[in-house]
């Protein structure tokens, strides 16, 4: 881009930005209006995410730790909990937040972003129509719009632009107010924690370094420059710096503390896709999903790549592909002012086809940090914000009359189109899929024919900006919300989820919760599992409460999902695995987790086949959908008189208890100081009250013993009895217990995160086990 100008700017700021908003109403208003809902992630996973938070807070019940998926988890570690994102503020202000501003929030963020665009366009005097335009393609185009439901990327991504102009104006201005709000920006941007955050920072940190090594005017010096970039990296870390410490003890503990080359590769773009950079609706992505015939489909073969139809959709409009076509045939992308974008347009591209080229596997070996996340093709969300700065600035060109559109540009590039689209032509007669494609491919030449025809028209019959840009941003308005508009990769009717409304629940839900209810009496707190319903219903237990044993995220617990066989999803019988420790409903470790009722739309003896005849009854059906009950869980909370020292891992490799008798005997991982080899006699334990971060617990023993609380054991939950601290033992291979003592005793488990990151990190830094 060219510099930074910081004269005034010479045209108005708010017709353009009301341009930006009418075209971003009349393209979000199907989400907004509540007549679709943003689908597939958003709502197996975020969702509920979302009414856990707003629930805990406006219950006060606490929101760091979440008992109900995976029978307990530390939420407040988990990158995709939604702590940390513009989702707080949404909690804070609405205890049962719905589908619309649910959906509302990234589409938000994303015009948060456009508006970045314009006004960082608008610094440089840019023509408003590229101003707009850009903005429009950054919000509406690429995977912003074809991936919405990967509610995390989306809000990394939305920053960028963001973080781009207060770096850019802290640096060209030298105002420190600029580097404070662009170092804020960069902090939370990072708290997604995810593959799109990391590669934006990269970009972002090669933009400065640029600025920093461009001519210093003459009221500039250079070490003027690194004030501000000193700033922004100290905002950024004070942001950022404690809950990634948090998630950083979270992936180490989990089962994916590392993911090799081989996997990763597995979610690399295919350079077929690449197409559907020109021609939106090419292998039939907005369609019916078993026509789609894109890799990888079975169209394919066995390529093994392991993503998502939508993922193969890079479509920004044909506007900005004409104004990229134009751009590379004349070679203005190759002059001063655009180069940057220009040039970290094609490494993020060569990064998002993955091991289509050896540039992949070098980045993943020399760049920290890549081999914590499994898609290049994830890349694809910077592809699509770098395009829009790119094509903005082509447009800009055009627009001012510096790129004159000779009859000579104007015929190579309608030959880089024409040989577009007779590659897709050729790809669907090779496939097989000509007849069905055709529609789309005639569609897609169209789009790009009549913004060819626009570009040229309004640089020889337009001479008015605000004319040209109605034009330009309305073309490329009618072309996204054709063509990137809702279908079934993006919105689904509301109604395809009433698993996840929490005021109406469907029958099955208000089964489970009728069932599980007030059983703090007995120190039952029976424990649920969602297993084969669909993709959606594992995680709805955050919103109903409901103690389940599995759930859906793709970070879990290491020994917990090696024990329990708890994977990422839970949505297709198949996904339930039974390990050593846990062969069926009937094992030893299904009534220590208090299993109590099974969910499923398979019969039971399909899901276990195992399990002795009529060992689970079948207390509903309702349509395809079938809940078991179980017999014989133990209490959540029990008091064990004896105990035996065992080493859990081992426990869980070989599936083999060393006690027969749960409620005589606990198995700890170290021994006990001045505990008695010989059991006592029982005594009487009690719940007191049971909170998301807080148990309290009253015992009274004549001989001392055990207090065993079957939740999950994790470094972070602390114990005192009668007020002072004890140590908490991990029971029964993922379980808590602690001493006590002979007599009447209150004990209470506390969840305490910031200090239990503390005692994690000097652990880490001492060597010595948590």
């Amino acid at each position: 881009m060219q510099r930074h100008d910081t004269s005034e700017p010479r045209w108005p700021l708010w017709p353009v930005l009301a341009l930006l908003a009418l075209s971003w109403s009349l393209f979000c208003w199907p989400w907004l209006s509540g007549r679709v809902t943003i689908p597939w992630d958003a709502k197996a996973h975020f969702y509920p995410q979302l009414v856990f938070l707003a629930q805990s807070i406006h219950s006060g019940t606490g929101f760091s730790w979440a008992p109900f998926v995976f029978s307990g988890v530390p939420q407040i570690a988990d990158p995709q909990s939604l702590i940390f994102t513009p989702y707080a503020l949404l909690a804070l202000l609405n205890p049962s937040p719905g589908f619309v501003s649910f959906d509302a929030v990234p589409l938000v963020a994303l015009l948060g972003g456009a508006v970045a665009v314009v006004l960082f366009f608008r610094d440089r005097n840019l023509h408003p129509a590229a101003a707009l335009v850009a903005a429009i393609a950054f919000a509406m185009g690429g995977s912003a719009a074809w991936r919405i439901q990967h509610i995390g990327q989306i809000l990394s991504i939305a920053w960028m632009p963001i973080i781009l102009l207060f770096a850019d104006r802290a640096i060209a201005r030298s105002k420190l107010r600029y580097a404070i709000a662009g170092g804020i920006a960069w902090g939370f941007m990072l708290l997604g924690r995810d593959q799109v955050a990391g590669l934006t920072s990269l970009v972002l940190a090669s933009y400065i370094l640029t600025l920093l090594f461009a001519p210093a005017r003459a009221d500039q010096g250079r070490l003027a420059r690194l004030v501000p970039v000193f700033v922004m990296a100290a905002f950024a870390l004070a942001v950022v710096i404690v809950p990634v410490l948090m998630t950083g003890v979270l992936a180490a503990r989990s089962n994916r503390v590392h993911i090799d080359l081989a996997g990763a590769e597995r979610g690399s773009l295919h350079p077929a896709a690449l197409l559907t950079g020109f021609i939106a609706n090419l292998f039939g992505t907005d369609g019916e999903f078993a026509r789609f015939w894109g890799p990888p489909s079975p169209r394919w073969g066995w390529i093994d790549l392991y993503i998502a139809r939508n993922m193969s959709n890079v479509y920004s409009g044909a506007l900005v592909a004409i104004a990229l076509v134009v751009g590379a045939v004349s070679g203005a992308f190759f002059a001063r002012s655009a180069r940057f974008f220009g040039i970290v347009l094609v490494i993020v591209l060569l990064y998002a086809v993955g091991r289509y080229t050896p540039f992949f596997a070098a980045i993943y070996t020399l760049v920290p940090g890549v081999d914590l996340f499994r898609r290049p093709a994830d890349g694809t969300f910077l592809v699509g914000a770098l395009a829009a700065y790119v094509a903005g600035y082509g447009l800009h060109r055009i627009a001012n009359g510096t790129l004159v559109l000779s009859q000579r540009l104007i015929v190579g590039s309608v030959g880089v189109v024409t040989a577009v689209a007779a590659a897709a032509v050729a790809l669907a007669a090779y496939k097989g899929e000509l007849g069905y494609a055709t529609l789309m491919i005639g569609e897609g030449v169209a789009w790009l024919a009549a913004s060819l025809i626009a570009i040229v028209a309004v640089q020889r019959l337009c001479p008015q900006p605000l004319a040209v840009a109605v034009i330009l941003g309305g073309l490329l308005t009618a072309d996204l919300i054709r063509n990137n508009g809702p279908n079934e990769s993006t919105a689904l009717p509301p109604t395809f989820y009433p698993e996840l409304v929490a005021g109406n629940p469907d029958p099955v839900m208000a089964l489970l919760k009728e069932k599980t209810a007030q059983q703090e009496a007995s120190n039952r707190r029976d424990r649920i599992e969602i297993i084969g319903v669909n993709f959606h219903a594992p995680n709805a237990s955050l919103i109903h409460r409901l103690d389940n044993v599995l759930g859906y995220n793709p970070v879990r617990d290491r020994l917990y999902a090696a024990a329990v066989g708890a994977g990422d999803h839970a949505a297709l019988p198949d996904q339930r695995s039974f390990p050593p420790l846990f062969k069926g409903y009937n094992a030893p470790l299904a009534r220590l987790l208090g299993l109590k009722y099974v969910v499923s739309n398979e019969p039971f003896e399909k899901l276990d086949a195992k399990a002795p005849a009529g060992f689970a009854t079948r207390i509903l059906s309702r349509d395809k959908t079938h809940v078991y009950e179980l017999p014989d869980p133990l209490p959540r909370v029990m008091f064990v008189p004896g105990h035996r020292v065992a080493d859990a891992e081992a426990i869980i490799a070989s599936g083999q208890w060393p006690v027969d008798d749960f409620t005589r005997e606990v198995v700890l991982d170290r021994r006990p100081f001045g505990a008695s080899d010989t059991p006592g006699r029982p005594g009487e334990v009690q719940i007191r009250s049971y909170r998301n971060t807080s148990v309290e617990i009253e015992v009274d023993s004549p001989d001392g013993g055990f207090v065993v609380l079957n939740d999950p054991y994790h470094p972070w939950w602390y114990a005192y009895v009668d007020g002072y601290t004890t140590p908490i033992f991990r029971a029964n291979v993922l379980f808590r217990a602690v001493q006590v003592p002979p007599g009447r005793h209150r004990v209470m488990f506390m969840f305490r995160p910031l200090r239990g990151l503390g005692q994690s990190l000097s652990a880490a830094i001492s060597g010595r086990p948590e």
